[in-house]
């Protein structure tokens, strides 16, 4: 049965993580983040919080552009690297090698690898305890066609998703987990 406790329960996890990209005044930055989503579906609307501290903070508060990026679970190594380096330190592209263009909306790195890509640019930016939310116009949007289906899902014979689970541990969505549709009559 469930209890009351005295501490933080981080029960978002399992989750997806974006990459989120940023490039300004010659620098390009990457960091993972766990806490975004999609805000509206029209107009297309997407929103990332990132702690005030993050490198990255202060280039996309600058900047006013960044993207997102999803890659497959074969770079959850990748995902976690870019969440632990800072971009203050360290080229995360060069020291991970990460391969990317230069998009054609923001001119925000996009990573080759990725599946799914955002370009955004920032709409709003509220604070709220440690993390602003900067909110954003999807202003382009990019897809590996051979990763999805023919009616937009998953090709999970192509795709393998990963799943942060906590403490540098990741999961992942492929051809053996188990799917079930419900379709629910009103």
């Amino acid at each position: 049965m469930i209890q009351s406790i005295n501490q933080t329960v981080m029960h978002s996890y399992p989750g997806m993580v974006a990459l989120v990209t940023v490039s300004h005044n010659g620098e390009n930055n990457i960091m993972a983040a766990g806490w975004h989503s999609y805000i509206s579906y029209e107009p297309p609307i997407y929103g990332v919080a990132i702690g005030r501290e993050r490198h990255t903070y202060q280039l996309i508060k600058s900047e006013g552009k960044f993207a997102i990026n999803f890659v497959p679970f074969e770079y959850s190594a990748l995902i976690q690297q870019a969440g632990v380096y800072s971009g203050s330190k360290v080229n995360k592209f060069e020291k991970a090698n990460i391969s990317f263009d230069h998009g054609s909306a923001t001119n925000s790195p996009i990573l080759r690898d990725a599946y799914i890509a955002y370009e955004c640019e920032v709409i709003d930016r509220n604070s709220y305890g440690d993390h602003d939310w900067f909110v954003a116009n999807i202003v382009q949007f990019y897809r590996d066609p051979d990763k999805f289906l023919k009616n937009g899902m998953p090709n999970f014979d192509a795709l393998t998703i990963p799943l942060y689970l906590g403490r540098s541990t990741y999961t992942n969505v492929n051809q053996h987990s188990d799917f079930v549709s419900h379709k629910i009559e009103e």
